[in-house]
């Protein structure tokens, strides 16, 4: 089974219009008490929606999963079968992905319903995992450090870069050396830097350099973690 074999009944969203560069408008409502007939029902908005949103659905008894990284089932209310359905990826819309390698984490209520949701993961991607609220919270704490951190961290050498007339193209080697590393080993195994090596005259240079205190605070604070994680290793 692929995506090819999914059927998409319906999408719904309170401005319709938003989606009308993804499908035919006869499968768009901006009205909840038109929505169609479906297997499951995937609600994909902001964490703080999600409970509303549930409780305003027109029926009772149906799948209805979130795609959410850190909110529970119980977000989902009680009228309805409940699960999740958390794609674990960052997603832009200027920038495609390949869904195929994206991993798919599902929770369900009832064993039958996880067997659904495995076949509609399964037919997107080749990488699908049960986990529990627990492990997926984990696992959302996991992605904020290992993405959205390490991302603003890209920012900041962005901006060191910027102010200093040295193209970010230099550095993205290296970014991508560091991602790739980590196929094969480690983290910890491959950590490299000033920090590691307790390079202090270095360290010193680099905080002198910097004039921005927000930025030399980061910088302080990265570096005695990374400090403090090697010695826990020695």
């Amino acid at each position: 089974m692929g995506a090819k074999d999914v059927q998409l009944a319906q999408a719904y969203a309170r401005h319709p219009e938003k989606l009308q560069h993804l499908l035919p408008s006869e499968q768009i409502t901006g009205d909840i008490t038109l929505i169609a007939q479906a297997d499951v029902y995937i609600i994909s908005v902001t964490d703080d929606a999600i409970a509303s949103l549930a409780a305003a659905l027109p029926f009772a008894g149906k799948l209805v999963v979130h795609t959410s990284g850190s909110t529970g089932m119980e977000a989902l209310g009680n009228a309805n079968r409940k699960g999740v359905f958390y794609p674990l990826q960052t997603f832009s819309a200027a920038k495609p992905v390949y869904f195929k390698e994206i991993p798919i984490c599902l929770e369900t209520e009832q064993q039958n319903d996880m067997h659904l949701l495995q076949t509609l993961a399964h037919a997107l991607s080749e990488k699908v995992y049960e986990i529990s609220t627990a492990q997926r919270q984990a696992l959302h704490v996991a992605a904020v450090f290992a993405c959205n951190f390490v991302n603003h961290l890209y920012g900041i050498g962005e901006k060191v870069c910027n102010e200093n007339a040295i193209p970010f193209d230099i550095l993205k080697p290296l970014i991508q050396e560091t991602a790739d590393k980590i196929k094969t080993l480690s983290p910890a195994a491959a950590q490299t830097g000033p920090a590691v090596r307790n390079d202090e005259k270095t360290i010193q240079r680099h905080l002198d350099f910097i004039h921005d205190e927000r930025m030399k605070q980061i910088y302080t604070l990265l570096t005695q973690s990374i400090q403090h994680t090697h010695e826990q290793k020695l």
